[in-house]
């Protein structure tokens, strides 16, 4: 009897302190941008929401800035396990899935509804199956905007790019959408390109206003043109490292989780565009070009001249079903 009452006690206290010693499950979520914008603000709340849905068994650690890594090296670190989740750009996958350089094609979305329909729809499918490749996961795309020109000099009609050298992303279709205005695409990393900006290393950029202003482009450049020419997204990966040691529970409550922070990410790509192109012309630093219908649609000329070029290498019918889908009413 003494001995049943024993193994009763033991099996009480191990039951009762496992959980409150076991030890929580840290992920490391590196990425290259400021915490302030879309995708900062994001990964924010990614690391709220997972950290109060879990009890505390999830711990997040956040290095924003490329502190731990650029995303290229990111996506090697990904890989090992050495860090859990990353958000790197579409154009950082050219050598994993270079269909998602469809993202990167000119003038391709009309506007944020026509995008969100393909990226919640079958071409988005597609490409997270077609992302999730060696040990990487694709999970979800982030948004951060629509991408805008800066340079040192107005850029009013594509002429005016003429000879400019324009930092980029490494992406093909970037490369061939500089060059169908006559520009010099120059590949840099992020995090390198405020100083080449102000050595004139190069004399201009596109990215979204949230970008511009928190990396304080607009302090090295003298004139910026909203063209919403390109979108600017993010894929959200981890790795099946991590993902197949989580217990079910945990993985249904990631999953959720992942849900709702897209819907954050776009919600704040949506809001903070109107105040940091107010906060871009309060600084008076840098003089706004607001292309009219015919100007804009110079550039669209040019630029949708490159499409044929990439049918192969992205694949026709993921171009065209993207296209479908500005015709279908919400």
């Amino acid at each position: 009897m003494h001995s049943v009452k024993s193994l009763l006690i033991l099996l009480a206290l191990i039951f009762l302190t496992t959980p409150l010693h076991a030890k929580p499950i840290t992920i490391k979520f590196s990425h290259v941008v400021a915490k302030d914008t879309p995708k900062g603000q994001a990964a924010a709340f990614l690391k709220q929401r997972l950290e109060k849905r879990s009890s505390g068994r999830i711990r997040v650690k956040i290095y924003p800035n490329a502190t731990l890594y650029g995303d290229r090296a990111a996506l090697a670190a990904l890989q090992s396990n050495e860090i859990q989740l990353a958000a790197p750009s579409f154009a950082k996958f050219i050598d994993y899935s270079p269909q998602l350089q469809l993202f990167d094609l000119p003038f391709l979305f009309h506007d944020t509804k026509h995008l969100h329909r393909v990226l919640d729809g079958e071409v988005g499918q597609a490409l997270l199956t077609l992302a999730s490749k060696g040990t990487l996961r694709a999970l979800s795309f982030w948004d951060n905007g629509f991408k805008q020109l800066t340079a040192n000099r107005p850029l009013i009609t594509p002429d005016d790019a003429k000879a400019l050298k324009f930092r980029i992303m490494s992406s093909e279709v970037l490369q061939a959408q500089f060059r169908a205005i006559g520009a010099n695409p120059q590949i840099l990393p992020f995090s390198e390109v405020y100083s080449a900006l102000q050595q004139g290393v190069v004399a201009g950029q596109e990215n979204t206003l949230s970008n511009i202003y928190t990396k304080r482009f607009h302090l090295v450049q003298s004139d910026l043109t909203i063209s919403n020419h390109g979108y600017l997204g993010y894929l959200l990966v981890t790795n099946d490292i991590f993902w197949n040691k989580l217990p079910d529970d945990l993985k249904q409550i990631f999953s959720d989780v992942i849900v709702e922070t897209t819907l954050f990410a776009r919600q704040i790509a949506a809001q903070v565009k109107n105040d940091y192109l107010a906060k871009i012309e309060s600084s008076a630093t840098i003089k706004i070009h607001h292309l009219t219908p015919d100007q804009r649609a110079l550039w669209q000329k040019k630029m949708l001249s490159i499409y044929p070029d990439f049918y192969k290498l992205i694949g026709e019918e993921l171009i065209k079903k993207s296209q479908q889908q500005a015709q279908i009413n919400p």
